[in-house]
């Protein structure tokens, strides 16, 4: 079978909401990191066969097939195809899994796997809060009722439901975010994410230029400490979670171009990592955010790997129990997760997310001169992706 190498990753800095990319219409906000792709290997655009891109909020100004917008809104030329799709969470990384499916397969040479987000333009739920208030239905159908009768599928429930399991405390959870910060800060200080940010330049809401560039997440805390941190109101009274716990709202785009060997040869591109294994699994869509972890063993067992065997984890903050949970039931190094600090520092910007921390996760294995990295995240409805690359 034919190998998938990643030979190009890019992604913006996060927004935080109404923040420096909220001028942006998310697809031409998309269309700069497709550009700056290409850009980057310098591939004649019109041999990209394919560009695949997550999103979770395909609604307004994100909706109609936002990756063939961003392709028409781009310097790609028409013949370029594009779909975009949901795993929720996880949809760029679904999106590189794709790529890669393609690649491996023989049928495509040439494949961008992207996502983008606004969740200041496309605030998260207005998919569904927008027909239900119009009286138009919800996703929760009278058979979805039957399997699970009574039950109202939440994140967040299932957030508290494995700080619970996991015995873990809200001290656990609020030192685990301003380590988050400090790790985020201190990359940002070192100059650690500079590889993988594209600039892009800000704009007002009318749509001009500020004459700013937008080079840094707009999310970290450098300030942050422990007692703001535990000083910040619960979500759920009675719970654990608060919004410094949790990740942040954010705005941004992120893509990775994959090629084939042939490809490699044809436009003399160098590879930064190998795609060693993809999979992704379902799991219980009530606790929902705990897919992760057998997921990864799942993963780890099918690569022939173990856990000390990696050298570097993404593992998405989409709230600190779940890294947390993921850290103990595996035994993985701390020191080996998240090493640049994670979504409660740098934001989350959904369906952006999977290829972000993909372009971080190469990043830290050339810098680290590390061999394996492995990236999971947890996605609405009870599934994980993993994906485990080795740095070239």
């Amino acid at each position: 079978m034919t190998q998938a190498f990643i030979v190009a990753a890019r992604r913006t800095a996060g927004g935080r909401r109404n923040g420096r990319l909220s001028g942006w219409h998310p697809v031409d906000l998309a269309a700069q990191v497709l550009d700056a792709l290409v850009r980057d290997t310098g591939i004649d655009p019109a041999a990209v066969d394919d560009v695949i891109m997550g999103c979770v909020s395909q609604a307004g100004e994100q909706s109609t097939n936002v990756a063939r917008n961003a392709v028409l809104a781009s310097n790609l030329p028409e013949s370029v195809p594009a779909t975009s799709l949901d795993r929720q969470c996880g949809s760029s990384q679904q999106a590189l899994h794709f790529a890669a499916q393609a690649v491996m397969s023989g049928t495509q040479d040439v494949v961008i796997a992207a996502g983008v987000e606004s969740m200041s333009r496309v605030p998260m739920f207005m998919p569904s809060e927008l027909p239900r208030k119009a009286g138009l239905g919800t996703c929760n159908s009278p058979r979805m009722q039957t399997h699970y009768p009574g039950v109202e599928f939440d994140q967040f429930t299932g957030a508290e439901m494995i700080a619970r399991k996991y015995g873990l405390s809200k001290e656990h959870l609020d030192n685990y975010a301003l380590e988050s910060h400090r790790r985020a800060a201190n990359a940002t200080r070192g100059g650690r994410f500079e590889r993988e940010i594209l600039p892009v330049q800000m704009l007002r809401n009318d749509g001009q230029m500020t004459g700013e560039q937008h080079v840094s997440d707009e999310g970290i805390r450098f300030d942050a400490t422990l007692e703001g941190i535990a000083g910040v109101g619960l979500l759920r009274e009675g719970g654990l979670i608060t919004a410094a716990t949790a990740s942040q709202i954010c705005d941004g785009a992120s893509g990775v171009m994959v090629v084939s060997e042939r490809a490699l040869r044809t436009f003399g591109l160098k590879p930064l990592a190998r795609l060693h294994h993809l999979s992704v699994l379902g799991h219980d869509p009530v606790v929902m955010l705990e897919a992760p972890i057998p997921a990864t063993q799942a993963a780890l067992r099918k690569a022939g790997l173990k856990i000390h065997d990696i050298d570097a984890f993404e593992v998405n903050e989409a709230f600190a129990p779940i890294p947390l949970a993921w850290q103990q039931a595996l035994d993985a190094d701390p020191a080996r997760v998240n090493v640049n600090g994670g979504a409660i520092a740098l934001g989350h910007p959904l369906g952006a997310s999977g290829t972000k921390l993909m372009a971080t996760l190469v990043n830290v294995l050339h810098q680290r001169a590390g061999r394996y990295g492995l990236q999971t995240m947890c996605e609405g409805g009870g599934m994980a992706n993993v994906t485990i690359i080795e740095r070239l």
